[in-house]
């Protein structure tokens, strides 16, 4: 069974920090450009960030770049998500989601995982 598990949300303070991974069981996550997506209470859910299947490509919504990095460990069969200032407007559920591309398109995504919330709040 192709499962992809999300980890590491929680409550942070604005200005704070998380780091948020993505583990693959049942697949090699080497094939597949992981996407990072997240839904606000009440909001449509949207694209975060996304990596390529080696990690040479990376790209980023206006919202978070220059706060948020993805990267990814194919050894561990994981990606991460290091969140960096965070502000209250971040709150949401956060889904990994897998595409078996090279490079990202955030539309072919064939495996998702349960979501992580993360909350941002003083």
């Amino acid at each position: 069974q192709l499962q992809l598990v999300e980890s590491g949300g929680g409550l942070v303070q604005p200005g704070g920090s998380l780091r948020l991974s993505c583990a693959a069981s049942g697949f090699t996550l080497d094939y597949y450009a992981i996407g990072w997506f997240r839904q606000a209470p009440g909001k449509e859910r949207e694209g975060v960030s996304c990596i390529s299947s080696s990690g040479g490509r990376t790209n980023y919504a206006d919202s978070v770049k220059g706060r948020f990095t993805i990267s990814r460990d194919n050894a561990k069969n994981t990606v991460y998500l290091q969140m960096n200032s965070l502000k209250p407007e971040d709150t949401a559920v956060y889904y990994c989601a897998a595409e078996l591309r090279q490079y990202c398109t955030m539309r072919y995504l064939e495996v998702w995982g349960q979501g992580t919330l993360v909350t941002v709040s003083s």
